[in-house]
């Protein structure tokens, strides 16, 4: 892949926030090169670095070109006069998935009435740029998240219904759910197949 840097790609990087320096970086890592001497070498490099993370250009925990870089990429490899069209922010599915986050570790299931003492939800807005990020890595869908969600909430829920403890209490706030990568290893278990068999309803009670 090359650069094919015409007026009109310039233009658009401009009113996109993109420098050559950081178009030239990005290419480099999609050419699978180690970046990271350059980046232990030059404070401007490691800046660089850091603002393709920011802008979504390659994923937090490595090297790897998100689906906004490889669009980027695409664009500068064209001749094809296009604007550059940036992912919209998933506002719906953000919501969904937060509102199907537990408030609290206080709930009812099936009956049976658990306290807790803790807030579940932190940082709304900071778990929404996560959330955005997280999905222009590509590797996994809106949908994945959500139903990974789902699928650790009701598997606790069932738990403690069966055993009478209260498992909602052990679960990571939403900030720290998305920042560790919870949800991985339960998307993992709905793409195996995996289901939740849930109890019978039992008859009441409080539980601690």
């Amino acid at each position: 892949m090359k650069i094919n840097v015409t007026p009109f790609h310039f233009e658009e990087l401009i009113k996109k926030g993109y420098s050559l320096d950081l178009i030239f970086l990005l290419m480099l890592i999609h050419n699978e090169m180690d970046i990271s001497l350059m980046c232990r070498g030059s404070a401007k490099i490691d800046s660089l670095h850091q603002s393709l993370t920011r802008k979504g250009l390659i994923s937090e925990t490595e090297d790897k070109i998100t689906t906004m870089g490889t669009e980027l990429l695409v664009f500068m490899d064209t001749k094809e006069e296009r604007k550059i069209v940036k992912n919209k922010k998933s506002t719906t599915e953000f919501d969904e998935w937060w509102n199907a986050f537990p408030g609290t570790d206080t709930y009812e299931h099936k009956g049976r009435k658990f306290s807790g003492a803790r807030s579940l939800r932190a940082g709304k807005d900071d778990c929404r740029i996560k959330f955005d990020k997280i999905l222009l890595e590509g590797e996994h869908t809106s949908k994945d998240l959500i139903e990974a969600l789902k699928y650790d909430v009701l598997q606790k829920k069932e738990v403690s219904v069966k055993t009478g403890n209260n498992k909602l209490s052990y679960m990571q706030n939403s900030l720290t759910y998305l920042n560790q990568r919870t949800y991985e290893a339960f998307i993992d278990l709905i793409k195996a197949g995996n289901s939740i068999e849930e109890t019978d309803k039992p008859t009441g009670g409080i539980y601690i």
